[in-house]
């Protein structure tokens, strides 16, 4: 029998009572911060009360945050106990001084966020501050100037931040949100690199704009490549479908219109949880002159270390570098977990495909290009027709550009499925510069020494000629090839057209 009307519709109010109140105390637990105390609480509302009219625009992004939402305010983020590194008195409180730090490191950041923060230390992103002791910091910090990288290089790659004598940052040293910034407090990088402070939205750090900040330009242009893509020409015309502030973002689900950098090396998948060890999905290295596959190498305390294929692996348990072996990604399982992210989307054999197409490019640049130069470099260098300076000499200039330059914009345009930068701005250049200016200065340079070119003309029939790729070098382009290519372009534009 159906219960009367009057104890359906109680029964409903209850219901929904319940569900109300419910909802409302897990929403008030949410929004509690577990660790605060009552001064903490009055040093936080102390703050919002000055930079409400001080900073304005700081307080809008941060009650547009998620910290908001969940009671965590400035104190929270920037307090510091008198002595601690980078502790400075801001003013008194109830009769006590306030101390604050200017920078947030990844160290309080690690306070509610562990387990994202131990990935991130351990991750390349960290580390991109060692970055400047290189090639790149000889040109910046010696041949450039300080001033250049202080306001360009450590403004992407972090450098360290110095105090002065007050415990606050030096302008030489600060702003800066370089992601592999060197902190006081010993933590490494900046989460606001790619959170943007004060609002450290998910949303941005999953656009492909926030990584383009420093993956641009003549040596690293995956933003570049990216935009010209299919994927990058589909995210801009899709952006409204990308679903952004998804909490789960999980690629194929959430969102199915094209991937963004984050969807690749960071974010979720059916099978694969975040990450914020932008490595772990990276196969090749494309940043030396020449490329190699890398295993991943994790360490008890923390770090990893990439060890290139070829070179003996440890095992779980051995003793390196200082620390316990935990964990070995080869580059097959690196290169499995990249396929997963495509495979939310693709065929698995587009995937392999894709892959097919890209080792190919890097096998092309190294083995043609990259490997015998380097050899031949070295050969210069070993019996003293150049120094062991680097920049000091045309030639190496050159050779940096062809593998720094070029043959990185190649690979980058290979990896990310950009045409132009494979080859116009990639392999094209490669070849020309080669060609074209190397090798005339590799005879130069012998010239100089010897006065002759013959040692130079000696490196190239050891080291070019017995590869294929160079025979149109040494005996120039065959009738087949060009009667090929005439073939074509008359049948296009007429007979006789070709000249």
């Amino acid at each position: 029998m159906r219960p009367p009307q009057w104890l359906r519709t109680s029964l409903l109010i209850l219901i929904t009572a319940i569900f109300v109140f419910g909802a409302s105390n897990v929403s008030a637990s949410e929004t509690t911060h577990p660790k605060k105390s009552k001064e903490e609480i009055g040093m936080g509302k102390e703050c919002l009360s000055c930079h409400t009219n001080e900073t304005p625009g700081l307080v809008t992004e941060w009650k547009e945050s998620k910290h908001s939402g969940k009671n965590v305010d400035c104190y929270d983020c920037h307090k510091a106990k008198e002595g601690e590194v980078g502790a400075y008195k801001h003013r008194d409180y109830d009769g006590k001084a306030m101390y604050i730090t200017t920078i947030v490191t990844p160290k309080r950041c690690a306070e509610c966020h562990e387990k994202e923060v131990a990935q991130q230390q351990r991750s390349h992103h960290a580390k991109a501050g060692g970055i400047l002791a290189s090639l790149d910091g000889i040109l910046g910090e010696v041949i450039g100037g300080p001033q250049a990288v202080n306001a360009g290089c450590r403004q992407c790659h972090g450098g360290k931040v110095e105090l002065d004598q007050f415990n606050r940052p030096t302008p030489q040293t600060w702003p800066n949100t370089g992601i592999g910034r060197i902190n006081p407090d010993g933590s490494l990088g900046s989460c606001a690199a790619c959170h943007g402070r004060h609002r450290f939205s998910s949303a941005q750090a999953r656009t492909p704009d926030t990584c383009g900040k420093c993956h641009m330009g003549p040596d690293h242009p995956q933003i570049e490549v990216y935009d010209e893509s299919k994927h990058g020409i589909i995210y801009r015309a899709k952006m409204d479908e990308m679903n952004l502030d998804s909490a789960k973002w999980v690629a194929g689900v959430d969102y199915s219109a094209a991937p963004t950098c984050a969807t690749c090396h960071i974010s979720a998948t059916l099978k694969q949880k975040v990450t914020h060890d932008v490595g772990e999905r990276i196969s090749w290295t494309l940043r030396p002159a020449v490329s190699t596959k890398l295993n991943m190498i994790r360490l008890a305390n923390g770090d990893e270390f990439d060890q290139p294929e070829g070179e003996p692996l440890p095992a779980v348990g051995d003793e390196v570098k200082g620390s316990k072996v935990t964990e070995i990604l080869t580059w097959e399982q690196r290169r499995k977990n990249m396929k997963d992210v495509c495979r939310a989307c693709h065929a698995p054999k587009t995937a392999d495909g894709h892959y097919k197409q890209f080792d190919d490019v890097v096998e092309l640049y190294n083995e043609k290009f990259a490997k015998p130069i380097s050899a031949i470099m070295k050969e210069l260098q070993d019996k003293g027709y150049v120094t062991a300076a680097p920049f000091d000499d045309k030639i190496k200039w050159t050779w940096f550009e062809i593998w720094h330059h070029e043959g990185r914009r190649a690979r980058h345009g290979a990896s990310m499925m950009g045409p132009d930068y494979t080859w116009w701005h990639g392999i094209y250049e490669v070849a020309q510069h080669t060609y074209f200016k190397w090798i005339p200065e590799l005879k130069e340079v012998v010239r100089r020494k010897d006065g002759n070119e013959d040692f130079a003309n000696a490196l190239l029939e050891k080291y070019f000629k017995p590869i294929d790729g160079h025979a149109w070098y040494f005996n120039g382009i065959s009738k087949d090839a060009l009667d090929n290519v005439r073939k074509g372009y008359e049948e296009r534009y007429g007979k006789g057209t070709m000249k």
